[in-house]
């Protein structure tokens, strides 16, 4: 998936920091981790892998550009097909329930955690999931989502 702007990145940073100090803890850091499927980071790791306790703003983005360019150089010779598998991950966090589809309550909810939805940006998810739901049930299955994502017509 492509990189987040700075903006974007402030956005989450904004919504990580739960009790609004200027800062994300370790704690508020492995939810995310966890929530876009990076399973298994102990805080203890999470702390080397960091550096510190908590981070800043600046010390946010410092830390995703680390990621990003560790992730380019992990892929380097390999081939694409890691879309279909980023696609899968990206899935899963708007899918919040598990089961299997997106519904329009669980794409409003992700958009307004990433600070994407508000309740006056004039955007309609039903109209939104209506575009790609090639099947007419109402939700988005993972091919539907995959379409969506890729910006491909149903």
């Amino acid at each position: 998936m492509s990189p987040l702007n700075t903006d974007d990145l402030y956005r989450i940073f904004e919504k990580l920091d739960l009790n609004g100090d200027g800062l994300v803890s370790l704690d508020e850091l492995r939810c995310l981790l966890e929530r876009i499927g990076v399973h298994n980071t102990g805080l203890d790791e999470l702390k080397l892998l960091v550096g510190q306790t908590s981070l800043d703003r600046l010390d946010f983005l410092f830390f995703y550009d680390a990621i990003l360019k560790q992730n380019v150089g992990d892929q380097e010779g390999e081939e694409s097909n890691d879309l279909e598998s980023d696609l899968a991950k990206a899935f899963k966090v708007y899918d919040l329930n598990g089961d299997g589809v997106i519904t329009c309550e669980e794409l409003q909810s992700v958009l307004s955690q990433l600070g994407y939805w508000s309740d006056y940006c004039g955007w309609d998810c039903g109209i939104m999931i209506k575009r790609y739901d090639a099947n007419s049930d109402g939700v988005l299955d993972f091919e539907e989502f995959k379409n969506m994502m890729l910006i491909t017509n149903p």
